[in-house]
Protein backbone atom coordinates (compact mmCIF):
# COMPACT_ATOMS: atom_id res chain seq x y z
CA UNK A 1 0.00 0.00 0.00
CA UNK A 2 2.81 2.14 0.35
CA UNK A 3 3.29 2.56 -3.53
CA UNK A 4 -0.49 4.18 -3.80
CA UNK A 5 0.62 6.71 -0.88
CA UNK A 6 2.65 7.97 -3.38
CA UNK A 7 0.79 7.43 -6.46
CA UNK A 8 3.40 5.72 -8.25
CA UNK A 9 1.10 2.70 -8.86
CA UNK A 10 1.30 0.75 -12.65
CA UNK A 11 -1.37 1.75 -15.17
CA UNK A 12 -0.72 -0.94 -17.87
CA UNK A 13 1.54 -3.12 -17.95
CA UNK A 14 1.64 -3.10 -21.58
CA UNK A 15 3.11 0.63 -21.02
CA UNK A 16 6.56 -0.83 -20.21
CA UNK A 17 6.67 -1.75 -23.68
CA UNK A 18 6.61 1.79 -25.02
CA UNK A 19 9.61 4.30 -25.81
CA UNK A 20 10.08 6.34 -22.69
CA UNK A 21 11.42 9.83 -23.96
CA UNK A 22 14.28 11.45 -21.97
CA UNK A 23 15.94 14.29 -21.43
CA UNK A 24 17.14 16.16 -25.26
CA UNK A 25 14.29 13.93 -26.86
CA UNK A 26 11.55 15.71 -28.70
CA UNK A 27 7.91 15.07 -27.30
CA UNK A 28 5.69 13.09 -28.45
CA UNK A 29 2.62 15.89 -29.83
CA UNK A 30 -0.42 14.71 -28.77
CA UNK A 31 -1.67 15.79 -25.38
CA UNK A 32 -5.11 14.68 -25.19
CA UNK A 33 -8.38 16.77 -25.57
CA UNK A 34 -9.61 19.51 -23.62
CA UNK A 35 -13.06 19.44 -21.71
CA UNK A 36 -14.33 21.32 -25.15
CA UNK A 37 -12.72 18.61 -26.92
CA UNK A 38 -10.47 20.62 -28.97
CA UNK A 39 -6.81 18.65 -28.92
CA UNK A 40 -4.15 19.96 -27.21
CA UNK A 41 -0.54 20.03 -28.47
CA UNK A 42 3.22 20.62 -27.71
CA UNK A 43 3.46 22.57 -30.40
CA UNK A 44 0.89 25.11 -29.73
CA UNK A 45 3.23 26.44 -26.38
CA UNK A 46 6.14 26.68 -28.98
CA UNK A 47 8.50 28.75 -27.43
CA UNK A 48 7.80 28.38 -23.76
CA UNK A 49 8.70 26.53 -20.95
CA UNK A 50 5.81 23.38 -21.60
CA UNK A 51 5.23 21.20 -17.76
CA UNK A 52 3.30 18.27 -18.88
CA UNK A 53 2.20 16.18 -15.47
CA UNK A 54 -0.01 13.45 -16.17
CA UNK A 55 -2.46 12.95 -13.03
CA UNK A 56 -5.79 11.79 -11.51
CA UNK A 57 -7.90 12.98 -8.84
CA UNK A 58 -6.91 9.90 -6.52
CA UNK A 59 -3.39 10.95 -6.13
CA UNK A 60 -2.52 13.27 -3.45
CA UNK A 61 1.13 14.74 -4.81
CA UNK A 62 -1.00 15.27 -7.90
CA UNK A 63 -3.21 17.33 -6.11
CA UNK A 64 -0.75 19.19 -4.41
CA UNK A 65 1.02 20.04 -7.23
CA UNK A 66 -1.99 21.48 -9.72
CA UNK A 67 -1.71 24.59 -7.63
CA UNK A 68 1.28 25.15 -7.20
CA UNK A 69 1.61 24.62 -11.02
CA UNK A 70 -1.15 27.08 -11.80
CA UNK A 71 0.74 29.39 -9.43
CA UNK A 72 3.84 29.22 -11.21
CA UNK A 73 2.24 29.51 -14.58
CA UNK A 74 0.12 32.99 -13.36
CA UNK A 75 3.27 34.31 -12.03
CA UNK A 76 5.75 33.24 -15.50
CA UNK A 77 2.77 34.48 -17.56
CA UNK A 78 3.55 33.83 -21.15
CA UNK A 79 6.51 32.23 -20.70
CA UNK A 80 5.47 28.80 -19.59
CA UNK A 81 2.47 26.88 -20.37
CA UNK A 82 1.09 23.55 -17.72
CA UNK A 83 -0.67 20.97 -19.60
CA UNK A 84 -2.33 18.76 -16.86
CA UNK A 85 -3.10 15.22 -18.75
CA UNK A 86 -6.08 13.32 -17.10
CA UNK A 87 -5.87 9.51 -17.32
CA UNK A 88 -9.39 8.75 -15.59
CA UNK A 89 -12.13 7.79 -17.14
CA UNK A 90 -14.50 10.24 -19.25
CA UNK A 91 -17.49 10.73 -16.39
CA UNK A 92 -14.91 11.51 -13.89
CA UNK A 93 -12.26 13.52 -15.93
CA UNK A 94 -15.61 16.25 -16.36
CA UNK A 95 -16.76 16.21 -13.15
CA UNK A 96 -12.91 17.16 -12.19
CA UNK A 97 -13.10 19.32 -15.32
CA UNK A 98 -15.71 21.54 -13.69
CA UNK A 99 -14.39 21.51 -10.29
CA UNK A 100 -11.02 22.94 -11.85
CA UNK A 101 -12.42 25.43 -14.55
CA UNK A 102 -10.64 28.34 -12.05
CA UNK A 103 -7.63 27.27 -13.49
CA UNK A 104 -5.76 28.87 -16.47
CA UNK A 105 -3.69 26.06 -17.27
CA UNK A 106 -4.84 23.77 -19.65
CA UNK A 107 -6.67 20.44 -18.33
CA UNK A 108 -6.94 17.79 -20.87
CA UNK A 109 -8.36 13.78 -20.99
CA UNK A 110 -6.05 10.93 -22.12
CA UNK A 111 -9.21 9.36 -23.64
CA UNK A 112 -7.60 7.00 -25.91
CA UNK A 113 -4.14 6.70 -23.26
CA UNK A 114 -1.80 7.87 -26.72
CA UNK A 115 -0.28 10.52 -24.56
CA UNK A 116 0.05 8.27 -21.85
CA UNK A 117 1.39 5.71 -24.34
CA UNK A 118 3.44 7.91 -25.87
CA UNK A 119 5.25 9.56 -22.97
CA UNK A 120 5.82 5.83 -21.80
CA UNK A 121 3.70 6.80 -18.19
CA UNK A 122 3.85 3.83 -16.15
CA UNK A 123 2.46 5.28 -12.88
CA UNK A 124 1.55 9.00 -11.61
CA UNK A 125 2.61 11.24 -10.78
CA UNK A 126 4.14 11.35 -14.10
CA UNK A 127 5.82 14.85 -14.95
CA UNK A 128 7.66 15.92 -18.70
CA UNK A 129 9.46 19.30 -18.08
CA UNK A 130 10.17 21.06 -21.97
CA UNK A 131 12.48 23.57 -22.77
CA UNK A 132 11.56 26.61 -24.73
CA UNK A 133 13.24 24.63 -27.62
CA UNK A 134 10.94 22.23 -28.02
CA UNK A 135 13.48 19.38 -26.40
CA UNK A 136 13.18 17.34 -23.02
CA UNK A 137 14.75 18.66 -20.30
CA UNK A 138 13.51 16.55 -17.44
CA UNK A 139 11.37 13.59 -16.24
CA UNK A 140 10.07 12.93 -13.23
CA UNK A 141 8.01 9.70 -12.58
CA UNK A 142 6.37 8.27 -9.47
CA UNK A 143 7.42 11.08 -6.96
CA UNK A 144 6.02 12.24 -3.81
CA UNK A 145 4.96 15.40 -2.20
CA UNK A 146 8.55 16.08 -0.94
CA UNK A 147 9.69 16.68 -4.24
CA UNK A 148 7.71 19.09 -5.46
CA UNK A 149 9.10 22.11 -4.31
CA UNK A 150 12.83 20.87 -6.05
CA UNK A 151 10.64 20.27 -9.43
CA UNK A 152 9.36 24.01 -9.12
CA UNK A 153 13.07 24.91 -8.86
CA UNK A 154 13.64 23.14 -11.88
CA UNK A 155 11.08 24.48 -13.84
CA UNK A 156 12.39 28.19 -12.61
CA UNK A 157 15.73 27.34 -13.74
CA UNK A 158 14.63 26.56 -17.47
CA UNK A 159 12.73 29.68 -17.26
CA UNK A 160 15.89 31.53 -16.32
CA UNK A 161 17.66 29.77 -19.31
CA UNK A 162 18.05 31.98 -22.12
Amino acid sequence: MLLRAFCAVPLFAAAAAFARPGPGDTPPAGLGLAADGTAAEVGQSAGKVTVVTFWASWCAPCRKELPMLEGLQRAAKDRVQVVAVNIEDREQFRRVARTLSSLTLKITHDYDKQAHDAYGVSGIPHMVIIGRDGRILAVHRGYSENAIDSILAEINEALAAR
